[in-house]
């Protein structure tokens, strides 16, 4: 079943002899339950997608349509609420809210819409991370590979359409960095979610499913593994 696609995406950003194509006409089409790597070097475009595809940043043209809704078309409200509660977001800083304890910094975005978790769900997430012990604690008061596990329990804890990762390992060591692609492939295995993953590591995209390339704004390759 198909949960993400794209249709003709373009960015430009700049006018005159200043513009700059970040991203032309990029098509793409992802399954429920995939894990996909999308990979490039510096300047490719790749994150520029993944904030159009988590409704971050809007497309010059084209169309984002996850779960049947073309999310080019919400105004700021909407997408704010809509990235809430479909589209979780792991990047390389934690970001989590400092003076707030693990369990809340999890259980944000549903307190957000004044939503009970469902206890079950919640420490299941918990407990596949490891970090079920830590659930009192500050972010400051843990390691940096805890504070990611508890950012991507956040990302998870809506059980939203697709989990984007943006280099959610590039500010870890080689352990720790295991650890989470690990983490990563659990959740996708276990709670059927579907992973959109941006690397310039091979290493890690190798870990995937599936690997689209970008390069100069289009993509030049989508090889299915396995």
């Amino acid at each position: 079943m198909e949960i993400l696609k794209c249709e003709g995406i373009q960015k430009l950003y700049g006018a005159g002899n200043s513009k700059v194509t970040a991203l032309d006409k990029v098509d793409l089409s992802v399954e429920k339950g995939e894990f996909v790597a999308i990979v490039g070097a510096s300047g490719s475009g790749k994150s520029t997608l993944l904030h159009i595809l988590g409704s971050v940043d809007k497309p010059t043209e084209g169309k984002v349509i996850i779960e049947g809704t073309d999310i080019s078309t919400l105004n700021q409200t909407e997408a704010a609420v809509f990235r809430r509660r479909k589209v979780g977001l792991v990047y390389q800083f934690y970001n989590l809210i400092p003076t707030l304890t693990i369990r809340k910094n999890i259980l944000m975005p549903l307190l957000l819409d004044k939503k009970k978790p469902n206890q079950e769900y919640f420490e299941q997430i918990v407990g596949s991370l490891g970090i079920a012990d830590r659930l009192e604690s500050l972010p400051n008061q843990l390691s940096g590979g805890q504070q990611q596990r508890a950012a991507i329990a956040r990302s998870l804890i809506y059980r939203p359409a697709i989990l984007l990762a943006d280099e959610p390992t590039g500010n870890l060591d080689q352990k720790n960095s295991r650890e989470i692609i690990d983490m990563l492939k659990l959740s996708n295995r276990n709670l059927k979610q579907t992973i959109l993953l941006i690397t310039h590591d091979e290493k890690i995209a190798l870990e995937t499913d599936r690997i689209v390339t970008i390069e100069d704004g289009r993509i030049v390759s989508d090889e299915k593994r396995g």
